[in-house]
């Protein structure tokens, strides 16, 4: 398995890094984000809608109580907030699986309370606080896809991005 990491040093590199995540993106790609409250994973996930060409005017925010946004752009993205479900069968009682395996691109926050509801192909991104302003962001990939991902995020020439 291809673990990579990462550390951004200012918000704005954090959504640079999700930006370029999201420009290649394709439909089915499910991106687990891990994190403290905190830790920069909506920051990664307006980055990530920027990368999909979603319309800059529409504020990406947290769906914490919504439980999920949907944004329209190159590819649906599906972003959801799990933090305040409790696993895998309020997933199944909500009914989300279906975008899980839809037509975009789906982003969720609070990950790890998926449990076995979560797909086995995916890649999740650890955002964990490295000082002031820096994060720390471990990407690990699970499936073909998702160390394609890590391929083309980590190619020598977007190197100068990090």
């Amino acid at each position: 398995m291809t673990v990579k990491t990462l550390i951004t040093n200012s918000v704005k590199e954090t959504i640079a890094v999700g930006e370029r995540l999201g420009s290649f993106l394709s439909a089915g790609d499910f991106i687990a984000l891990v994190g403290d409250l905190g830790s920069g994973k909506t920051q990664f996930a307006k980055g990530v809608a920027v990368g999909l060409a979603i319309d800059p005017t529409i504020p990406i925010t947290s769906p914490t109580y919504t439980l999920v946004n949907i944004y329209k752009g190159r590819l649906p993205l599906y972003h959801f907030d799990l933090y305040r479900l409790h696993g895998d069968q309020d997933i199944i009682d909500l009914g989300f699986e279906e975008y899980f395996y839809g037509n975009g691109v789906c982003l969720v926050e609070w990950a790890e309370r998926l449990k076995d509801a979560l797909p086995e192909e995916h890649l999740e991104v650890v955002l964990t606080h490295a000082g002031n302003e820096q994060r720390c962001l471990t990407f690990t990939p699970s499936g073909e896809r998702a160390v394609e991902i890590i391929e083309q995020l980590f190619a020598e020439d977007n190197k100068k991005m990090f």
